[in-house]
């Protein structure tokens, strides 16, 4: 939407109306830039015409100041964007995503986040089947391209097995996403664009990276199985949908109110997923402690056990037998015992 100008005559000087976008201004030509009170001029030889764009309303300036050229309200997909760099910055440096990035993942460790992911998608899924007629998501239904909930069922399959619906993790943080993700969707259904754009977006940009990590890592088969959440066989092109979907998003009416809104639960949205690492890191930590070489039956040390401790060790099976060393006195006897028998034996041999 480019600058509309409207030229009134008035006594002791021109003055010039302006719009940009949805803003309105008034003030005198003393405070135009040259070109534009050039451009303002050449406007008032023609008469009064009558502006094309609706004048919305008159923002009064300072005489000293500008007009506002470039004071178009930024886009709903911008704003997420700038609004949640901090956040998606301590997303990404969480510990559990730091080491995946490095390719230090595990299998049990890649299971969790799957079966998390799991939960997650299954309740977002279900709020944008609520809310896809709805206006304030309606736009960006997209259900063949992105939704996830068949994909992550067959990487269940592979992962847990046939009976993998008994078998899956339900951690806490996943829950507390999961009940987040359906009060959004039944009681402010407005704000499921914010859980919506933080997860498929994701998914369709370094979600693709951390696919070829972890067939790598955990040397998967190149046929993309385990790794189907990462596919998205109905996008042939994952930057012009990214543009699309933006689009979309930009297109959805609200108050400012709402989008206000709408940005803050977008942070809130990378805060679950925070937690949700943080508690799948300190899982990971705890398995590790309790797999680790000084927690072994076979090396761990009875405690309360005094002096008598010291002379005995532990068999695989967890028998305790006397340690040589414990028995120096009488090995001292029997090989002293045995040097005069020998040394007796020597003597007659001569004899």
């Amino acid at each position: 939407m480019g600058l509309c100008w409207k030229a009134v005559g008035k006594e002791g000087g021109l003055r010039i109306r302006w719009q940009v976008g949805a803003i309105s201004a008034e003030d005198s030509d003393r405070s135009l830039r040259p070109a534009e009170r050039q451009m303002a001029g050449s406007e008032a030889q023609r008469g009064d015409e009558p502006c094309s764009e609706p004048l919305l309303f008159t923002l009064p300036l300072s005489p000293s100041l500008p007009p506002p050229l470039c004071s178009m309200p930024q886009d709903l997909s911008e704003a997420l964007k700038e609004a949640t760099k901090e956040v998606h910055v301590q997303a990404e440096n969480a510990e559990f995503m730091k080491n995946f990035q490095k390719g230090q993942v595990t299998r049990k460790g890649f299971k969790l986040v799957m079966a998390s992911l799991y939960h997650i998608y299954v309740a977002l899924e279900e709020e944008i089947e609520r809310n896809k007629e709805n206006p304030v998501y309606a736009p960006l239904y997209f259900p063949e391209e992105l939704h996830r909930r068949a994909a992550l069922e067959r990487d269940m399959a592979f992962w847990y097995g046939p009976r993998w619906e008994d078998a899956i993790p339900y951690t806490q943080a996943t829950r507390r996403y999961v009940r987040r993700l359906h009060e959004v969707g039944r009681k402010e259904p407005e704000l499921l664009v914010a859980h919506a754009y933080t997860r498929y977006l994701g998914d369709l940009s370094g979600g693709q990276v951390l696919k070829k990590i972890a067939q790598k890592a955990l040397d998967l088969p190149s046929s993309g199985e385990g790794v189907d959440f990462f596919t998205f066989p109905n996008v042939a092109s994952a930057t012009k949908f990214k543009q699309l979907y933006r689009s979309r998003m930009n297109t959805l009416e609200m108050t400012p109110e709402v989008r206000q809104r709408v940005i803050e639960e977008a942070k809130a949205a990378f805060l679950l997923n925070i937690q949700l690492f943080e508690e799948l890191q300190e899982l990971l930590a705890q398995d590790a402690e309790d797999q680790s070489p000084s927690q072994a039956p076979g090396l761990r040390r009875r405690v309360g056990s005094g002096a008598r401790d010291a002379a005995l060790t532990e068999t695989p099976r967890g028998k305790p037998q006397p340690n040589l060393l414990s028995q120096a006195p009488l090995l001292r006897w029997v090989l002293t015992l045995s040097f005069v028998v020998a040394t007796v034996a020597v003597g007659l041999y001569v004899m």
